[in-house]
């Protein structure tokens, strides 16, 4: 039976309550509830791996070892080493004269609270752990609500979480958009959501309703744009990588090509060849992944056909010639959109896939252009060894991040704050950011033993030191 909102919303209660009870939460509690969600993936990392790839299809063992079980253990554990220095409060300037005179200003970063964390089906673990361990780190209590399209990773997060953090810690549900839609409209002090454009306004509307501040991790098209300057080897083994890496079901995955029109040939064959060296077969393949469910596969397929109905040249890179119309499985090989037109599905929507279409340019102002009159994506990729050019696409185009000479990895830096901007999402988190999106930022004045109202003119009746003090901010 689907849980009910009046039962979450009991839970958000006693987290309330407890968390309320405890303040000020000190380093100490903070860097044990890390230390115990280590303890979570260290010892049910192979559960997990095997529930992903269950609720997949098929996924591999190593990919989900490394993207969502290794990566979210070193990032809790980075995050036990900073949390002392993070909770410092910072030293603020108080206004002349009154630094002089002992006054003091800093801002202290308490918790919020109640911390609601949304996850997706294509990194479930990682996408959970990570939001969780800023959440933590910031003093918080969390509730996750996982996605139904993983149900046996939700099961187990349901399973396990309570071996390690008491209900009023964190708390763990799965179910249907239902479920969804009412955790989504709770009271939280902080809500963050990744997945879709489209749900996430939803997740915003919810939220307005009991003003909630929102992060929304979302998506879009990141464009990958390759100079003449580039590695035309390297750049293709790179994107080649990125694109196949859990079969392009990235929000990051780069969802289109630009390219110089006369290296389009030589970028497609390097594509080719770094997609057979990585993957010689896919079907049988432990290493590559399967689409996540019929449902998607049937959506990608479709594009595939409207591209082709509307000119578009498809090229299969299938390095073994393998039959997947004769599979009952979900996986699919990298499809490549030559020509690729606007009024085509893969150029309008997010592929989320291993679809990738590829678009020529004779000028790289060409490729801005094009950038800068679509939505702002989530990343945007360059590749080149050109200097100017790469200033130019940096200081011509807005996206939530950028990796140069390489494509993702901006998201793998805990240092960097991770997030969107516009359609791909709203603020961000990741290290410090995330301990700040997590925390109140409160100001904080010490006003010296001095009257400084009267010392400045402020206090009734006006006369001539208030006087004095207005004509002295006019002053050059």
């Amino acid at each position: 039976m689907a849980v009910t909102r009046d039962q979450m919303f009991a839970v958000l209660n006693a987290q309330r309550a407890a968390f309320t009870a405890e303040l000020p939460v000190s380093a100490a509690v903070r860097k044990d509830r890390l230390k115990r969600a280590i303890a979570l993936l260290v010892d049910h990392g192979d559960a997990f791996c095997k529930a992903m790839s269950e609720d997949f299809g098929h996924r591999s063992h190593e990919q989900s070892m490394m993207t969502d079980i290794t990566t979210s253990i070193r990032v809790l554990k980075a995050t036990i080493k900073q949390v002392d220095q993070w909770m410092k409060p910072e030293k603020r300037k108080a206004e002349f004269p009154l630094g002089l005179l002992g006054a003091k200003a800093a801002v202290e970063f308490q918790p919020k609270g109640v911390i609601g964390i949304i996850s997706p089906w294509n990194f479930p673990v990682q996408l959970t752990m990570g939001p969780l361990t800023g959440a933590f780190a910031a003093g918080n209590r969390v509730m996750v609500k996982s996605s139904e399209y993983t149900p046996t990773v939700a099961e187990l997060f349901e399973t396990v979480g309570p071996q390690y953090f008491s209900e009023e810690e964190a708390a763990f549900f799965s179910g249907g958009p239902e479920v969804g839609q009412a955790f989504a409209a709770l009271p939280f002090d902080h809500i963050l959501f990744t997945g879709a454009t489209g749900v996430g306004k939803h997740i915003l509307h919810a939220a307005a309703d009991n003003l909630t501040p929102v992060t929304l991790e979302l998506g879009g098209k990141s464009p990958t744009i390759l100079g003449r300057s580039a590695n035309i080897e390297a750049a293709t083994q790179r994107i080649a990588l990125g694109k196949m890496l859990n079969a392009g079901q990235i929000c990051l995955a780069p969802d289109y090509l630009m390219v110089p029109k006369e290296q389009e040939n030589e970028i497609v064959a390097g594509l080719q060849k770094s997609v057979s060296v990585m993957y010689p077969t896919l079907l049988d393949n432990p290493d590559y992944t399967s689409v996540i469910n019929a449902r998607h596969r049937d959506r990608l397929n479709s594009y595939l056909d409207d591209a082709r109905e509307k000119g578009g040249e498809i090229v299969e890179v299938n390095p073994s010639n393998e039959d997947f119309s004769a599979s009952n499985g979900n996986k699919m090989p990298l499809y490549l959109v030559r020509n690729p037109t606007d009024d085509m599905k893969v150029m309008q929507e997010e592929i989320f896939g291993p679809v990738l279409p590829i678009k020529t340019y004779e000028r790289v102002e060409e490729a801005i252009a094009y950038v800068n009159a679509h939505d702002r994506p989530l990343g945007l990729y360059y590749f080149g060894e050109d200097d100017g050019e790469k200033r130019a696409v940096l200081d011509r185009t807005i996206s939530g991040g950028v990796t140069v000479n390489d494509v993702i990895f901006h998201v793998s830096m805990e240092d960097l704050p991770f997030g969107g901007v516009g359609p791909s999402g709203m603020g961000s988190y990741h290290g410090l950011d995330g301990f700040k999106t997590f925390s109140h930022a409160k100001s904080v004045f010490h006003q010296p033993k001095i009257n400084v109202s009267k010392l400045a003119g402020l206090m009734p009746p006006y006369g001539k030191t208030t006087k004095s003090s207005i004509a002295r901010d006019f002053k050059a």
